[in-house]
């Protein structure tokens, strides 16, 4: 849109000039005409339009307004080596012409000249220098942006790179403790042993498993630079299961579930199942012999999961926020929620709150759709009411 009107103004001034100069109003609707065919021009092909606008001078004579904006624009559209000696030549032939044509009248030579030097020469260069900065702002800016990739891909190297050692070392060395407690554990199960110390054993052998399982899990999602999903036996549907090796194994737990269950956003199933597991392990830790209580409650936005244990005399309390509470912290806030662990009223409690996913747009609660009709009929009975008074004040008055 500016350049339309930009245009329309370099004819509108040219028409005013040549009005002012030469009032004759046939020859200023002549050279309108011409001039704005000129400016037509330039929108399909610049260069054809400055040799027009240059021939128009020396028909018609210098229109001021035309030759500074066509200038300007020839400059700015020089891109090659060919243009540039297009340029210079029909700034030459065009002046050559006048000159040819002024031999009569030496003295309005120089005044030629100048208009050419100001009004061709000098807007040309300056279109031109102003276009080179561009284009030169414009490469910079490419080679930044590609720079910027380049140290993008480079990070992301030596982060794959980063992952491939912690997944090797994680492989070498916890892998194969892990595997030899595997193992010893297997080979207990099979011996001699009272009932009760093959019922430990089963236990021990089933959470070794399961742990290797884990940490293979999580050497392929780094090995792939994957991420991991989330297991079945790892979601909200597990914290049951947890709760009840956990107490096999001697601890006093209770669990308490209320609401019903609702999908949840990514993440958050997980770190659910880890905020329990954390639970238990630092209450087994710090607080052991002591009941510890879960709660597992569905909120219409939210799911509440609180670990609850009493702190021993004397016992770590709040020091029990070490580095499984930090990352317990970090997972948790990546799935949109928060973590909370203090101690109150000699009770240490670890609560987080999850975000469930939303209900789908066009899916409304009944009562609600209940309450908006009732509404509606309220205030339509309230209209009626106030009808029906207006017209029985209209009739009596």
């Amino acid at each position: 849109m500016a350049r339309y009107l930009l245009s329309a103004g370099v004819i509108l001034g040219e028409l005013a000039l040549r009005s002012a100069v030469r009032p004759g109003w046939g020859e200023v609707a002549l050279y309108g005409l011409a001039v704005t065919l000129v400016v037509l021009l330039r929108h399909r092909w610049t260069s054809a339009a400055f040799v027009a606008a240059l021939v128009l001078m020396s028909v018609a004579g210098p229109g001021y307004v035309l030759l500074l904006w066509i200038s300007w624009q020839a400059g700015r559209s020089i891109v090659s080596r060919i243009q540039v000696v297009a340029v210079v030549g029909a700034i030459v032939g065009a002046a050559a012409g006048q000159v040819v044509m002024l031999t009569a009248r030496p003295q309005s030579i120089s005044l030629l000249l100048f208009v050419f030097l100001v009004f061709v020469v000098l807007p040309v260069i300056a279109g031109r220098y102003v276009a080179q900065h561009q284009r030169l702002l414009e490469s910079l800016a490419e080679n930044n942006r590609q720079l910027k990739q380049s140290q993008q891909i480079l990070a992301e190297q030596e982060r794959l790179r980063e992952r491939l050692r912690i997944a090797r070392d994680m492989h070498d060395s916890l892998g194969h403790r892990l595997s030899l407690v595997s193992v010893q554990a297997a080979a207990l199960e099979v011996a001699d042993l009272p009932p009760q110390q093959r019922a430990a054993i089963v236990q021990l052998a089933g959470s070794a498993r399961s742990a290797m399982d884990e940490l293979y899990e999580l050497i392929g999602a780094l090995r792939t630079d994957g991420v991991a999903t989330t297991s079945p036996s790892r979601g909200t549907a597990a914290i049951p299961s947890l709760v009840a090796q956990v107490r096999a194994s001697g601890l006093a737990v209770s669990l308490h579930q209320r609401g019903e269950a609702r999908p949840m956003l990514a993440g958050g199933e997980e770190s659910a199942y880890r905020v329990v597991e954390e639970g238990l392990t630092n209450a087994t830790k710090h607080a052991p012999g002591q009941p510890v209580s879960v709660e597992v409650a569905w909120e219409p936005d939210a799911l509440l999961v609180t670990v609850a244990n009493p702190s021993p005399p004397g016992g770590p309390g709040e020091a029990t926020a070490g580095h499984g509470l930090l990352g317990l912290g970090e997972r948790v806030a990546l799935a949109g929620g928060f973590l909370d662990h203090r101690l109150q009223d000699n009770r240490f409690r670890l609560v987080a709150m999850l975000p469930v996913a939303s209900r789908p747009a066009g899916e409304e609660p009944r009562a609600g759709r209940g309450r908006l009709v009732t509404v509606g009929v309220v205030v339509a009975l309230l209209m009626f009411g106030l009808l029906q008074v207006g017209l029985v004040v209209g009739v009596s008055s």
